[in-house]
């Protein structure tokens, strides 16, 4: 597969699509040529007779391709549940083949890809495959989103002990908000660094605008390994 990253997280709901879109403008600024590819997401809503999923039309409008909406977000299903779940209720399941066939070939359009996963690290995609066997097949190291959070010490350490034991290289992290409100947050950090042994890429507070999120970026560790 062309030069990426595949964006995992610490559980879902704690920014891995912000992150995704504010390190494809960040890479973006660079001059590189950037596809973003939410690789399964699940929950749409109709929006002008049309069926939207919001973390793809985030990453839509992040992207410098011109890249369509079936390229960003291959797999789009209706149920914002598990999407092994929603296949099911859409009559059908995952085909492992078609999605990294997909993922590969609008990869291949650009400099960098970062492939999003979905949830955690390990997200059943069908009874034999999950979300950290998709990072393997696709062989890119990873870059963790932890949502600062009260137990998040924890559960970074956990999916990065899991990352590398599924023979992955945990290539950064990058600390986002989640409970602005959690006490302790530069103790969380340093705790985080030290347990992590990656480097960080920034700390996010709580943003409404992805776009206004790359100046809080260092990227310069990915262009350096990509």
């Amino acid at each position: 597969m062309s030069r990426g990253f595949f964006i995992t997280g610490t559980d879902t709901e704690i920014g891995k699509t912000f992150v995704t879109a504010a390190l494809t403008r960040a890479l973006a600024l660079r001059g590189l040529r950037v596809a973003p590819i939410k690789s399964l997401a699940a929950g749409q809503e109709l929006v002008d007779g049309r069926w939207v999923n919001e973390d793809v039309a985030t990453l839509m409008a992040a992207q410098n391709l011109g890249l369509a909406d079936t390229e960003v977000g291959p797999l789009q299903y209706r149920e914002p549940c598990a999407p092994h779940i929603a296949a099911r209720l859409e009559g059908g399941a995952i085909d492992r083949d078609a999605l990294l066939a997909a993922i590969r070939t609008t990869a291949a359009k650009a400099d960098i890809a970062l492939v999003e996963g979905v949830g955690g690290f390990r997200v059943p995609l069908t009874d034999t495959w999950d979300t950290a066997d998709l990072a393997v097949d696709l062989d890119l190291p990873v870059i963790l989103v932890v949502g600062l959070r009260l137990g998040c010490i924890n559960h970074a350490l956990l999916t990065a002990e899991a990352i590398r034991a599924r023979g992955l290289t945990l290539v950064a992290w990058v600390a986002n908000t989640v409970d602005v409100q959690q006490p302790h947050v530069a103790d969380n950090l340093a705790s985080l660094q030290a347990g992590l042994k990656a480097p960080c890429l920034g700390h996010l507070p709580r943003l409404s605008d992805p776009l206004a999120a790359p100046a809080r970026l260092d990227i310069s560790p990915l262009v350096a390994s990509a």
